[in-house]
């Protein structure tokens, strides 16, 4: 995937299912992570996609239906996209998108895509987890995620990141990934999520 004039500034959202809790937000520009910070509403977020103008935006949460299935809460045993099926191969574990809260982070999660498209921006799906998993770190190990993002060239001031910064962090690292050609997509016919290459 190739970035708009060879861009290379990303955003990573860790998209909260509601806007009652913290979205974590990640800017990063080459390899310089600029941002990382919490946001609660979509205007908020949208508001700094405006502001910084990335070239690609990776997003925590499902921006597609599995195949059969025309709207989340549409009662079906439509419950795995093909990407999914692909991680479960992998042996990483996740939500299915029909499960409960899912369903509430999946309606915003299309709902911030389309918002996003209408302005220009490319949205692709990424999973804090999966890289987590791909890159033998523990998903909740605050310092095994630093190190493992310092090893890969990303490196973060000296704050207290909560995990939702953390994963807005991962998640712009896969969007650099995909502009550097170093992120693997498991693509399906019902959706895509990119993690990084192995």
């Amino acid at each position: 995937m190739q970035a708009r004039n060879g861009e290379k500034r990303v955003m990573g959202i860790d998209l909260a299912g509601s806007d009652r809790r913290n979205t974590g937000i990640c800017i990063i520009d080459e390899d310089l992570v600029k941002i990382a910070c919490t946001r609660r509403t979509d205007d908020e977020i949208l508001e700094l996609f405006g502001e910084h103008a990335p070239a690609l935006i990776a997003i925590d949460a499902p921006l597609s239906l599995p195949e059969g299935r025309t709207h989340i809460d549409e009662k079906n045993d439509k419950h795995f996209r093909e990407c999914d099926l692909m991680l479960r191969k992998l042996g990483i574990k996740f939500f299915p998108i029909t499960l409960g809260p899912m369903r509430m982070l999946t309606k915003r999660g299309f709902k911030l895509k389309n918002e996003l498209e209408k302005r220009g921006a490319i949205a692709v799906e990424a999973y804090p987890g999966a890289n987590y998993d791909v890159w033998g770190v523990k998903r909740k190990d605050k310092g095994e995620i630093t190190a493992k993002f310092s090893e890969l060239g990303f490196k973060l001031d000296e704050q207290d990141y909560s995990q939702d910064e953390l994963d807005a962090v991962c998640c712009a690292i896969t969007g650099n990934l995909i502009l550097s050609g170093k992120a693997k997509a498991l693509k399906g016919r019902d959706g895509c999520i990119w993690i990084p290459g192995f």
